[in-house]
Parts: C-alpha cells; structure tokens; sequence
C-alpha cells in the first residue's frame, strides 16, 4: 500500500500509506488498557464505525472506489452511530428560538452533517501534518469537554485518539525513510471519529449536563472544524460552478495555495491549525462577552470566510509577488539544523 508520485502529488518517491491501520492499532491497543479502568462498552459502536471505515478507506487506498459508493458507506455509517448510539443533533439549544426538533428532521441534518465532516477531512489531507494535526487539536479540545462532563468513556476515546495519533504525526512529519501517508483509511476513520464528537458534544448539551449557559455549541463545533469545512465547500462550489463535478480531483484547496506560494509542508500546516483556533479562540471570546447563540454563530461563519477563504484568494494574488515569495522561502526550516539531526535519528541514520 503505496501513495505513487503523480501530477497531484508532492513526493518524489512511492510513500506506504500505513498510517490509518497503525492509528487504528494504536487506539485499540489504548482502549483495551483503559477498559481496565473505565466501562467502555457504550462506546463499542463508534469503535466498530471506526473499523469499518478503516476498512473502506483501506479498499479505496488500494483499488479506488467511486464517489458514490464511498458517501453511500459514509451515510450507512453515520446511520448506525445514530441509531446504535440514541443520539442525533436534535436539539438546536435555542438557537433562532429552535430547541428540540423532531428525529424525521434531525436524523437527515445529522446523516448530512456527517458525511460533509468526512470527507471534509479526507480532502484537505494534501500535505504532512495537517489533517493529523488538525485532527490532534480537535481530539483534545473534545476530550477536555467530555472530562468536564464526567463523560469519561468518550474523553478516553479522544484522549487515546489523540495520543495515537502523535507518534504517526512525528514520522509523517520529520521522517524521510521512515515517512507514512495516513491514507483514506486514516482519514475517512478520523471522520467518523471527529463526527461522533459532534453528536455527542451537541446531545450532552441539549440534555444539560453541566455546560455553561450561553455557549453556543454548533458555533463552538464550527469553529474548530472551521478550515476543513470552509475549504472543503468553496472548493466544491468552484468545481461545480465551473460544470464538474464537486469530486472530481485538482490542486484549488487552501494548501495548495500556501505551496504555490513557496511555503513548506510545515509551515503551511501550522498556518492552517492556526487559523482554526483563532476562529476558535473567536467562539469563545463571543461566549465570554456573552454574546447571543446566533451572534456567535454569525461571527464564527463571517471569521471563517475571512480567514479560510480570505486567506485562499489573498495567497492568489501575492502568488507571483517577489517579496512574499522571498518570505515564503524563508520558512523552509526542515531538512537542516536540528530538523535533520533528528530526522537522521528517527530514520536509524548514524
């Protein structure tokens, strides 16, 4: 299971894309040390979705199966978390004055939601670090939540996602030999993940379990999935607009505009888990200066076109300007000094 050069492609050399399976491994591994010290059978169909969507990603990693089939799995998918689990984004928490709405509704909304979230984080996978990274973030921002909320078998899941996730992170990163791709068996497992996180982020909230009145979760869920979700829909919107279709394969994501520039793998990756927590950080300060749920989410949507779009077409512009592209060389720091020292140790170099 290789990840060939191509004309879409930044590596020079076939890359394994083992990283989804090792992952994978990596939270089994972690959950079955937990299980000694937590229940963790309510969490037992999110580990099968999990699997089967490591599988999937795995089969489309090795033979590539069509748009089509792939969403009809994702739905199938999500469908089972929600009736496997009683849980669905069915409660609005007063957002426009919504407050609980009914499953024929909100079973479709979350079936929507969900499958946008996957393949929101199978498309910006596009260069080192980034989907993992984002994916880490966001891991432990819902991990931290659901300790607060004495939801200990989901804060081991994310928090054992997390940290499984680290020791991939460092050799997609710094590794040279011993680099791995995560593949859309990672991604499309992550997914699934983060789109559980979601469910029961916005359930624990609607049946008031202890957080703080005023928060708006949806805004405070947007804006930490802000730059997977923002550039994933304008890049869909421009391809249809332009009469193909909104799968179809080319290099108009936020990376690749950051690269285009001269920009590194590194610092491009870093650039973009930035600008996710800002708009974060933004949900939060609206929360502090106890701003209305629908302020919040406005903000939230407004900074990210700002911020994730705003960024794509500013980096359009200065694309061919000297200057920028001269400061963007600059932030080539891999593969020299201490970067390269440590890469030689993690590749068994002497």
């Amino acid at each position: 299971m290789t990840d060939k050069p191509g004309e879409r492609k930044h590596q020079r050399h076939p890359v394994p894309m083992l990283g989804g399976i090792a992952v994978f491994f990596g939270v089994i591994c972690g959950l079955g040390m937990a299980s000694s010290m937590a229940d963790l059978t309510l969490i037992f169909p999110i580990v099968m979705m999990m699997a089967a969507m490591l599988y999937v990603g795995a089969l489309d990693d090795l033979t590539g199966l069509s748009p089509v089939f792939r969403i009809v799995i994702e739905i199938l998918a999500v469908l089972v978390l929600i009736y496997g689990s009683g849980m669905c984004i069915d409660n609005f928490n007063g957002l426009w004055g919504i407050y609980q709405i009914p499953w024929s509704i909100a079973v479709p909304l979350t079936v929507f939601a969900g499958v946008g979230i996957i393949n929101s984080i199978n498309m910006i996978d596009g260069i080192n670090g980034l989907s993992s990274g984002l994916c880490i973030a966001c891991s432990l921002y819902f991990g931290a939540n659901y300790f607060h909320l004495d939801d200990i078998p989901n804060s081991v899941v994310a928090f054992t996602m997390a940290f499984s996730l680290m020791p991939f992170l460092v050799h997609n990163v710094f590794g040279s030999k011993s680099r791995m791709f995560i593949g859309d068996a990672g991604t499309m497992m992550m997914g699934i993940l983060l789109t559980w996180f979601v469910i029961r982020y916005l359930s624990y909230y609607g049946i008031e379990r202890g957080l703080p009145g005023g928060l708006c979760p949806i805004a405070n869920s947007l804006g930490i999935l802000s730059v997977p979700i923002f550039d994933t829909l304008r890049v869909m919107c421009m391809r249809m607009l332009q009469g193909r279709s909104p799968f179809s394969p080319d290099r108009t994501h936020l990376h690749h505009a950051f690269v285009n520039c001269g920009f590194s793998h590194a610092s491009t990756a870093v650039s973009e888990i930035l600008i996710s927590l800002v708009i974060f950080l933004i949900s939060n300060i609206l929360y502090l200066l106890d701003c209305s749920a629908e302020v919040q989410l406005y903000f939230v949507i407004l900074s990210s076109v700002i911020f994730v779009w705003g960024t794509y077409f500013i980096l359009l512009r200065l694309k061919n300007n000297r200057a920028f592209k001269f400061f963007a060389l600059h932030t080539h720091f891999e593969r020299k000094g201490w970067w390269l020292v440590y890469q030689n140790w993690l590749d068994g170099k002497k």
